[in-house]
């Protein structure tokens, strides 16, 4: 039996970009116990900042944080947008286009938070999109813009919603014995591979027992 682990993100989010390395060292520490998997949670107004000087404060505030020895930049953003749909539309269709691992967001993200592109627009977020999954970009621009795609993404925020957190990013854990874990603003590996560790071994002495003595009675 495995763990079932979704991670909840906004591709242009900088916390959920200082916690990529904790989703990597988990996907390559429990790839064998874990089922691992991320969804769209899209920031709104709520969670987007409105000016370039409180834009750059709140990465300055995180960066030190993360102890980490680079500034994200903040020129991609233009601080009138409401949400940005096509970042996370373009990492949403390259999944459906069939790379399903972590290249094409964390391009993106790369492209934004390192480097101040504007992947707010559809062009610049396809073609970095595109490039990193080794796709055309007309085909995944065409997919990414489809109303099937924003359809998804509106149901896997919607998901978040539901789960009554307002950080991202936020992680689910689940066992198939019913214990269910959400973690939502850790960006550090520690309390995740904490609550992973001992789920999987609440879940293992459940399969101990059931060698032992069977299924429980009637």
């Amino acid at each position: 039996m495995k763990i079932k682990a979704t991670y909840f993100l906004d591709v242009i989010s900088s916390w959920c970009y200082w916690a990529e390395p904790a989703w990597a060292e988990l996907q390559e520490r429990y790839a064998e116990q874990v089922e691992f998997d991320w969804k769209v949670a899209l920031m709104d107004k709520t969670g987007l900042p409105t000016s370039r000087e409180q834009h750059d404060w709140f990465y300055q505030r995180s960066g030190l944080m993360m102890e980490s020895p680079f500034k994200l930049r903040s020129e991609w953003c233009d601080h009138t947008e409401a949400e940005f749909i096509a970042p996370n539309a373009v990492a949403r269709a390259a999944a459906e286009l069939g790379t399903k691992d972590d290249r094409v967001r964390l391009a993106i993200a790369h492209a934004a938070l390192r480097e101040g592109k504007r992947v707010g627009e559809w062009e610049m977020a396809a073609a970095i999109g595109a490039e990193a999954a080794g796709l055309a970009k007309k085909e995944l621009l065409e997919r990414a813009q489809s109303p099937a795609i924003e359809k998804q993404l509106r149901e896997e925020t919607a998901e978040w919603h539901a789960l009554q957190v307002t950080q991202r990013p936020t992680f689910v854990f689940e066992s198939e014995i019913g214990d269910k874990a959400v973690l939502s603003g850790f960006a550090r590996a520690g309390a995740l591979t904490a609550t992973l560790d001992s789920m999987i071994a609440d879940q293992k002495a459940y399969e101990i027992y059931a060698v032992h003595f069977g299924a429980a009675p009637a």
